[in-house]
């Protein structure tokens, strides 16, 4: 498996450019509603917690641990939100897809679909994993509705795995998709994208 680098993806309804300082005011005004940062471990609120917020991830960019993208409407040419790939593992060819959030005008909408369209399709066609994993908090039930209807396999509970905002430890749901399932979640999410 290759180790990811900087690369800018694009579809018809997005484009996941790699995350960089320019992005902070359009990351800001992705992440103003409160409602994004439910389900996550932090909650940037001033200029300085963002910066902070973009500082890290690009620092973990740099250490080769993180691919953090900047998520763009391409009808709009706004940011939406951001995502990454972390968790990178060469030599088991895993790649796990998260950090993922998006500002209410773009979620549920083709823009999320073809998001994980994307960034699948370079793990598996252009990276060569084996495996991409998903998480999210087990209290998340639009969370884990949306990973499930993408095609990605439920393989269980880690409790009390991560702490949250308010010293919470949250209880994190699994699931992944193998290289033999590629092709299904493939053809399952190019026609959620092309009915959109």
């Amino acid at each position: 498996m290759e180790h990811p680098t900087p690369v800018t993806l694009e579809g018809a309804h997005v484009r996941l450019e790699p995350l960089a300082q320019h992005h902070l005011d359009d990351i800001m005004r992705a992440g103003a509603d409160d409602a994004v940062w439910t389900w996550l471990p932090y909650r940037p609120t001033t200029r300085a917690d963002y910066q902070s917020w973009l500082d890290r991830t690009l620092a973990e960019q740099s250490a080769g641990r993180e691919l953090p993208f900047a998520t763009i409407d391409r009808a709009s040419g706004d940011v939406v939100g951001s995502t990454r790939l972390f968790f990178v593992s060469p030599r088991d060819r895993r790649v796990e897809i998260g950090g993922t959030w998006l500002a209410p005008s773009a979620q549920r909408s083709a823009i999320n679909t073809e998001c994980k369209l994307l960034l699948l399709a370079h793990c598996f066609d252009t990276l060569g994993c084996v495996r991409v994993e998903l998480k999210t908090d087990a209290r998340n039930e639009k969370s884990r509705r949306a990973i499930e209807r993408i095609g990605a396999k439920y393989e269980g509970v880690m409790r009390k795995h991560m702490l949250t905002r308010g010293a919470f430890h949250r209880d994190s749901v699994y699931y992944a998709i193998i290289d033999d399932e590629w092709p299904d979640v493939r053809a399952r999410l190019e026609g959620m994208v092309g009915s959109s």
